[in-house]
């Protein structure tokens, strides 16, 4: 099995996508991205565990018995999930407790375990870690556009919470888009996730027919150019 990097990128951007084509990690996905920060900040974690994960079975792969995979790949998966934890309680405190369970949850999101298994376990090192940054990254993509919609939508507003991140200073980069805006409560509640991950699924899927089948190159737009 052999990719080349290119390919390994399209595929965890767009082709692939965890978020809005494997539909893999709904949980984390749907709850946690009532604002771009949460869905960024969980993106960004899944995507460094992923990297790392597939970068440290890759080359263990051929030394482990088939009969255990699994529960190798999951314990590997499990003690970086817990490095991850620990530094963002350390360090961020705040947003940590902000995501909260959804952080140690990282060990059992199937998009983790599925690229290991699909991947990782199949491939070199280098193109292994790529994979797992590509994907982690197509999924915070989808993050981060899935909680701006339903911040915006749900408060007005973009970036609400940074300062849980970067700390007291930042709540100056929080952009208010619509003043004396009220909000929309079903936005920021699970079934105006569901509705917002619908709409970029169906974003998605517009696009890519209008590049498969552009009016030039379709097939009907032929038989009217030869006659």
């Amino acid at each position: 099995m052999s990719q080349s990097y290119r390919e390994i990128i399209e595929n965890g951007l767009w082709k692939q996508n965890p978020g809005v084509v494997q539909l893999l990690g709904l949980c984390p996905t749907l709850a946690v991205t009532s604002t771009v920060v949460n869905g960024v900040s969980l993106g960004l974690a899944t995507a460094l565990v992923m990297a790392a994960s597939n970068a440290a079975v890759a080359p263990v792969r051929k030394f482990v018995p088939a009969e255990i995979r699994i529960a190798v790949f999951i314990l590997i998966i499990a003690a970086l999930v817990t490095v991850i934890d620990l530094g963002m309680h350390a360090w961020f405190h705040a947003l940590h407790a902000t995501l909260g369970i959804f952080i140690p949850l990282i060990v059992t999101n199937c998009i983790v375990l599925a690229r290991v298994e699909a991947f990782a376990a199949k491939n070199a090192t280098a193109p292994s870690a790529l994979d797992g940054l590509m994907m982690g990254l197509g999924l915070a993509i989808v993050l981060a556009l899935l909680g701006g919609l339903r911040e915006l939508v749900g408060k007005g507003t973009l970036l609400s919470g940074i300062d849980l991140a970067l700390g007291p200073a930042a709540k100056q980069y929080v952009i208010t888009v619509l003043p004396d805006y009220h909000g929309f409560l079903l936005a920021v509640l699970p079934p105006g996730a569901f509705i917002g991950l619908a709409l970029l699924i169906a974003a998605k899927n517009w696009l890519d027919s209008r590049r498969a089948g552009s009016p030039a190159t379709s097939p009907a737009a032929a038989v009217v150019q030869d006659h």
